[in-house]
């Protein structure tokens, strides 16, 4: 039988969510980025008129938030906020620069996560972020951690924006994963690290599709 939950860990743009789109398509599963739903809340709190340093009025407002999850396309799924599809707002600038301030706050992570394993209760998920593994879905069947040198995943990172028509030096992008990189793995609450189970998958030198294949060989022969 196959994995009924694929967990699929690693640092900012290293791909995950590419990756892992394409594999629950090709298993005929769902995938769903918890990084999305952290920009989904962070979206809100920006909206709220709530300074992002204040946590006990994030907690309450993670507490008093509905979350909800729709098919982006068939096998994607995207959070709903409140009833409202934010989507199309995540990748702002001004919630990119926020997202990490927000999710390192254990109250409205313990509030995400409850979310994302209810999400888990369906089976066939493959589920993506940084310590899904670890902490969201230990019981995981398969799980994986991605990695790439902090100069690739910049150079991955800085076509994906200049795609979107976001002018920004290659420079500043990978300052900018650096931070991302120290907060995420110095964090108190939920550190990047792969879990002591997880398979290590070095993308580097592979393609998207190489990736893919690695993964689906290994949920198929599991």
């Amino acid at each position: 039988m196959k994995p009924q939950l694929i967990a699929i860990d690693g640092p900012v743009a290293v791909g995950k969510s590419s990756v892992g789109s394409l594999l629950a398509k090709r298993l005929g599963y769902v995938f769903f980025d918890t990084g999305m739903m952290y920009r989904a809340f962070t979206w809100k709190v920006l909206n709220s008129g709530i300074s992002i340093e204040d946590e006990k009025k994030l907690c309450q407002l993670a507490n008093t938030t509905k979350f909800d999850f729709v098919p982006l396309q068939e096998w994607h799924l995207s959070p709903l906020i409140d009833d409202e599809d934010v989507s199309s707002k995540l990748l702002c600038p001004e919630v990119e620069a926020q997202v990490s301030l927000a999710s390192k706050i254990a109250g409205v992570r313990q509030t995400l996560i409850l979310e994302q394993r209810k999400l888990a209760q369906r089976g066939k998920v493959v589920m993506a972020g940084r310590d899904i593994g670890t902490v969201v879905l230990p019981w995981a069947e398969l799980k994986i951690f991605l990695t790439a040198s902090t100069e690739e995943r910049a150079r991955r990172r800085h076509k994906e924006l200049l795609k979107r028509g976001e002018n920004s030096s290659l420079e500043i992008v990978l300052a900018d994963l650096k931070k991302r990189d120290e907060m995420d793995i110095h964090r108190t609450i939920s550190p990047l690290k792969p879990a002591e189970d997880a398979i290590i998958i070095d993308t580097e030198n592979l393609s998207l599709e190489q990736v893919v294949d690695k993964i689906y060989t290994l949920a198929v022969n599991l």
